[in-house]
């Protein structure tokens, strides 16, 4: 599996150079109080990764993995490990950048704030991720973000209605009261969902033909 992940890396290595360009912009935005780079960075991760999907079909990789010995799997388990190391690696560097930000602002640093913000970011990335995986393995990258497109809006439109209806006092004393367990939830969730995501994308990808 380690040479998956090291292929879909070396695909992304062109890449590089622009995620480290929009970095500087977003930190330079970020000082100047435009921007919080917590909000895209994790999130433009997963962007560069999807992209490795069409450079596997145009490379005709998949019909290749299939033949080597658990390609099947390790193809879509790979997949997964490198999209979150990316966006680990990527959060890591927000992170440290956020700190940067944070003091040259307002010559301290809020820590307690910063991780809330960039734990929200990697918990909303990796549920992006869990979403898009399977509707690209069932039905390629393109059909996949019009499928997305979709979920979004149905999401937007189902959120107004339970905002509208549904008694928010109620949700407002509830989220109070597992405040102090809020992180280890949102660990749980993530941890949950992206496993269900891979095993959902592994079996769409071991009964599909080349």
């Amino acid at each position: 599996m380690l040479g998956f992940i090291k292929k879909d890396l070396a695909m992304i290595k062109s890449n590089f150079k622009l995620l480290e360009i929009l970095i500087v912009i977003y930190t330079l935005m970020g000082i100047c109080g435009e921007m919080d780079i917590s909000f895209i960075l994790p999130f433009m991760s997963v962007m560069i990764m999807i992209s490795t999907f069409s450079y596997d079909n145009y490379n005709k990789w998949d019909a290749y993995a299939i033949s080597l010995p658990d390609g099947r799997k390790n193809s879509v388990r790979s997949k997964y490990v490198a999209t979150i190391l990316m966006v680990f690696i990527v959060s890591i560097i927000t992170l440290l950048l956020s700190f940067i930000i944070s003091y040259i602002n307002t010559k301290t640093i809020n820590y307690e704030q910063i991780l809330i913000s960039l734990l929200g970011t990697i918990f909303a990335t990796l549920l992006v991720l869990t979403f898009m995986y399977p509707i690209i393995y069932k039905f390629g990258v393109e059909k996949a973000r019009i499928g997305i497109f979709i979920i979004v809006f149905v999401m937007i439109i189902i959120g107004s209605f339970l905002a509208q209806y549904l008694d928010m006092t109620f949700i407002g004393k509830s989220l109070s009261f597992l405040e102090n367990y809020l992180v280890i939830i949102l660990i749980i969730i993530t941890i949950i969902m992206v496993y269900l995501s891979y095993k959902i994308s592994q079996k769409i990808f071991m009964k599909k033909e080349f």
